[in-house]
């Protein structure tokens, strides 16, 4: 059951320039930043606020390390902008299975690891009205604010 958005990702070129936009125009502070060296990108996780399920919504600013990675491609293609949205779930296998069984294209056969330690999928967005989406079940423990 999904019970939050979780984030929304944007693509960006220079992430320390976006950075600092989201930080000067709506205060937005940098709550983790990590590379995620299969993915190929560099992020950071801008938090705006707590749920009532215990998570927590950003926004994921993705600025990828390398051009053939999917954000890098993406980029390449589209420009910066909105890349995806990522609902939050308690059980992200029996949701991704749940989405397969209702004809929605999952795009990886297992949860991948994520942003902060979380288990992640991405659903086709052919199959979604033109929207990548991503569904997340939450690291246990939450990392330390950085």
């Amino acid at each position: 059951m999904l019970t939050r958005i979780d984030h929304i990702g944007i693509a960006c070129f220079d992430l320390d320039r976006t950075i600092e936009f989201y930080r000067s125009t709506y205060g937005f502070q940098v709550y983790h930043s990590e590379v995620n060296e299969e993915q190929g990108v560099r992020e950071a996780m801008l938090k705006i606020n707590e749920t009532s399920d215990g998570g927590a919504t950003y926004l994921q600013l993705l600025e990828p390390t390398r051009e053939d990675s999917a954000v890098g491609k993406w980029l390449a293609k589209n420009g910066e902008g909105v890349h995806h949205i990522a609902f939050g779930t308690p059980d992200v296998d029996a949701d991704a299975a749940d989405a397969r069984d209702k004809g929605v294209r999952v795009l990886y056969d297992e949860p991948r690891i994520g942003s902060m330690g979380s288990r992640i999928t991405f659903l086709h967005p052919k199959d979604c009205h033109g929207v990548l989406t991503e569904l997340v079940t939450s690291a246990p423990s939450a990392p330390e604010e950085h």
